[in-house]
């Protein structure tokens, strides 16, 4: 009790102490944008050295790959470190807790869309798919408001759209926001409307809902948190950034122009389905994925194929499969997976004809 009254009433700091709280993060910020807008010279000299002291060919497809995976790391790892901070101090504002609170007692349609737009500001990974379920069941979010979410959450999520933006522009991160919404919103709905709440597993209805306690927090507090955030995520993400940058950077230097063209571009109509089924057993994270996808796209690959593989690795993974089998029965969980794989087919297919 004693700790819950310091935490509310301890935090009212000076006006002082309040500007003191953002001068680190703005010389962060500006310093980030200093370092990023030397990458390109950098690599640039790196790669004129290497060459020279190697002999290696600019024209030769090992120098293509370098050039590539040099340039790649080092900015998709900024661009996190700068998109995990500022998300971390603004989800000090949207907790698990209070988003479940938010969502409770929300009809279909309304809650929906709500759900699928907080899925994007909500911390959400596959290890928390279980307790963020269990609470927002048991809290009275709707089955189909609460399947919006675990959709939104992992795919539409704001480290993807950032890094989108950051790489292809205001215009396909736009895109993917939509149509990635579009596909959480409509999968709710549709599990909702098939009312397959007999498909949960009972044990987790009888556990209590728990309130969500609101704490104002100082600016000091919630930048602290921005920190952590990027410590943890960054450093647990780094692995698989450089996977994806190595991949990336063997599609980018090896693989031909006409045969990524043929096997994702727009040609085929087995090229969207085929896709998603080689996302789904990928194990991976946006930051992890996009470097993929650029070189996909740098290769001839259509936008929608790319995209809807980029959504079905976010999206559709057999680890948070196995680990919603907790709480799911698997009728449950085929029809979650059935209900997101059609609504990607689709979003890859309106993306390859407007596009």
């Amino acid at each position: 009790m004693n700790s819950q009254t310091q935490s509310s009433t301890a935090v009212s700091p000076t006006p002082a102490a309040a500007w003191r709280a953002w001068i680190v993060p703005v010389l962060y910020v500006l310093g980030w944008f200093v370092l990023y807008d030397q990458l390109e010279p950098a690599t640039d000299a790196f790669m004129r050295w290497l060459s020279g002291v190697t002999g290696l060919a600019a024209s030769s497809h090992l120098y293509s790959a370098l050039a590539f995976f040099v340039f790649e790391v080092p900015k998709v790892l900024m661009l996190l470190a700068l998109i995990v901070f500022v998300v971390g101090v603004i989800q000090t504002f949207f907790t698990p807790e209070k988003t479940r609170a938010i969502l409770a007692g929300k009809r279909q349609g309304v809650g929906n869309v709500l759900a699928a737009t907080l899925g994007i500001v909500t911390p959400f990974c596959s290890c928390s798919a279980v307790p963020l379920f269990i609470g927002f069941l048991t809290a009275g979010v709707p089955l189909g408001v609460t399947f919006s979410f675990l959709v939104s959450a992992p795919m539409v999520n704001e480290v993807a759209l950032a890094l989108l933006f950051g790489m292809f522009g205001w215009k396909i991160a736009a895109l993917y926001l939509g149509m990635g919404l579009l596909v959480a919103i409509v999968a709710g709905l549709v599990i909702g409307r098939m009312n397959a709440v007999n498909l949960v597993e009972p044990w987790v209805f009888d556990i209590p809902a728990v309130s969500a306690e609101e704490s104002r927090l100082s600016w000091q507090a919630r930048f602290a948190q921005g920190w952590t955030h990027v410590r943890e995520i960054v450093l647990k993400v780094a692995p698989y950034i450089v996977a994806g940058v190595g991949v990336g950077a063997w599609i980018h230097g090896y693989v031909p122009q006409d045969f990524m063209a043929h096997l994702m571009g727009k040609s085929a109509w087995w090229s969207v389905p085929l896709a998603v089924l080689i996302g789904v057993p990928m194990y991976s994270n946006a930051a992890g994925i996009i470097p993929v996808v650029q070189a996909l796209l740098g290769k001839g690959a259509a936008l929608g194929t790319t995209l809807a593989f980029m959504m079905a690795v976010t999206a559709l993974s057999f680890p948070e499969f196995m680990i919603l089998k907790k709480v799911m029965r698997p009728k449950l969980i085929a029809l979650f997976a059935g209900v997101v794989t059609v609504g990607i087919i689709v979003v890859g297919y309106v993306f390859n004809a407007v596009m």
